[in-house]
C-alpha cells in the first residue's frame, strides 16, 4: 500500500512496484536503479580524486611541464574518469598540448591496445570513411584486396581523433552513429562490425560556435560533451614559463648538438611579456631558432626579439595589433604616451630594451624619451 511504499522510499529504496507487476517495468526498474548507482559511485570516485591533493599515477602525466593549478586538476579529473569507456572532448587553442594530454588520458585509462592517431583536417568524406572503417575487395576501383581501418587497429585501446570541427556534415553523421552504436561499416560491406576503442576527440576551434553557424551537428556535439576539457592557453599560465624555457633549453641544446649556454635572466621577463597566440609549440620555436642561430657563450635575446616581433620601430607585436579601447574622454597625446611608457616599463620589470621592444621603437628611441622626460620635470 502506500504508507509502506513511502516508508521503503524513506529507507532508501529506488522504487516501488504494486503488485502484480508487469516484466517490463520490472526489469525497466532495475535498470535505472542500476544506472543510478552507477552513477553515483562515478560522481564520489570523481570528488574524491577532485578534492585530493596528489596524482595516484603522476607518471602518466610527465610529459606535460607545468606547475599550473588548473592543468594539475584537469590530470586529477583525468585519473577520475579514466576508467569509463565515455569519449572525452578535450578543446584549447593550437599548440596547447592536446594530444599530450591525449596520451595522458590513454596511459591512465589502462586499456591494453594501442592508440591510433587520425588527423581529420582535410579529409572529406570518403577518405574519412576509408581511414577509419577500412574497406572491403572491390568497394571502388582499385580497391584490390581488403583494408581493415584505424578503428579495427584501435580496438581494445584509443582513437585519437584530432581537428574534429573540420569534418564534413556526413562525415560528422558517420561518427555520430560510431559513438551511439559502436559499430560501423567498411566501405562495400553489409556487414557490421564493433569496437572496443577508447575515443578521445580534440579540436582547436569552438564547438559551439559551429554549431550556432550551422557548420557542426548539435546532436554530435551534446554527445561529445559527457567528459569535455579545456586547456588554458600558455597566456594564462605564466607560472610555466620558468619550466618550459628550461625543458626546451636542454631539450635544443641536445637535438641541436650544442654546448648548454648560460640565460640571461631578462630572456624571462621578455617572455612574460608575450601573449604566445602559438601556445607552448610556438615557445618551442623560440627557443630552438634562439639555440640555433647561438654564437656566443651566453643565449642572445636578438632571435628571441625578432621572433616575437619586437625588432624596432616598424615592428608591432601582436597584442598592439588588436584594437584599443578608448575612455569616453580622451587622454592628452603627452599623458597617453606618458602611461604606455610606464605600462611598457612595468611589465618589462624596468628593462628598456624589452620596454622599447613592446612599444615598437628602438631602446635609443626610448632612452631619448626618458631624458627628454627628466628634463621636463
Amino acid at each position: 500500500d502506500i504508507d509502506m511504499a513511502v516508508g521503503c522510499m524513506k529507507q532508501g529504496a529506488f522504487d516501488y512496484m504494486v503488485k502484480a507487476v508487469e516484466p517490463n517495468r520490472l526489469t525497466s526498474g532495475i535498470r535505472r536503479a542500476v544506472e543510478m548507482r552507477r552513477l553515483a559511485r562515478r560522481y564520489d570516485s570523481l570528488r574524491d580524486r577532485l578534492l585530493a591533493e596528489n596524482l595516484e599515477h603522476p607518471e602518466h602525466f610527465s610529459r606535460i611541464i607545468t606547475r599550473n593549478p588548473r592543468v594539475q586538476a584537469i590530470f586529477r579529473f583525468i585519473e577520475s574518469i579514466a576508467p569509463s569507456s565515455e569519449t572525452v572532448l578535450i578543446t584549447g587553442e593550437t599548440g596547447t598540448g592536446k594530444e599530450l594530454l591525449a596520451e595522458a588520458i590513454h596511459a591512465a585509462s589502462g586499456v591494453t591496445g594501442p592508440m591510433v592517431k587520425v588527423n581529420s583536417a582535410g579529409l572529406d568524406d570518403n577518405m574519412f570513411a576509408d581511414t577509419l572503417f577500412g574497406h572491403s575487395r572491390g568497394a571502388y576501383t582499385g580497391a584490390d584486396s581488403d583494408r581493415k581501418g584505424l578503428i579495427h587497429q584501435a580496438n581494445t585501446g584509443t582513437l585519437f581523433l584530432d581537428e574534429i570541427g573540420d569534418l564534413s556534415a556526413a562525415s560528422q553523421i558517420k561518427l555520430l552513429r560510431l559513438l551511439e552504436s559502436r559499430e560501423y561499416y567498411p566501405l562495400g560491406s553489409d556487414l557490421p562490425r564493433s569496437t572496443s576503442a577508447r575515443f578521445i576527440i580534440a579540436t582547436h576551434q569552438s564547438l559551439s560556435e559551429l554549431v550556432a553557424g550551422g557548420q557542426f551537428r548539435r546532436d554530435l556535439y551534446f554527445r561529445l560533451q559527457t567528459y569535455e576539457i579545456r586547456i588554458p592557453p600558455l597566456r594564462d599560465r605564466k607560472e610555466d614559463l620558468p619550466l618550459l624555457l628550461d625543458h626546451f633549453h636542454c631539450l635544443a641544446s641536445e637535438k641541436l648538438g650544442k654546448q648548454q649556454l648560460a640565460v640571461p635572466p631578462e630572456l624571462l621577463t621578455l617572455l612574460e611579456t608575450y601573449d604566445f597566440p602559438g601556445n607552448v609549440r610556438e615557445l618551442r620555436s623560440i627557443i630552438f631558432n634562439a639555440v640555433s642561430r647561438q654564437k656566443e657563450k651566453m643565449l642572445s635575446l636578438q632571435p628571441v626579439r625578432e621572433s616575437m616581433g619586437y625588432t624596432g620601430e616598424n615592428a608591432r607585436p601582436a597584442a598592439a595589433q588588436q584594437g584599443l579601447v578608448f575612455p569616453k574622454k580622451l587622454p592628452t597625446l603627452k599623458a597617453l604616451t606618458e602611461g604606455l611608457i610606464e605600462e611598457a616599463l612595468s611589465r618589462a620589470k624596468g628593462n628598456q630594451a624589452i620596454a622599447a621592444g613592446l612599444l615598437g621603437i628602438t631602446p635609443q628611441a626610448l632612452s631619448k624619451r626618458l631624458k627628454r622626460r627628466r628634463g621636463d620635470r
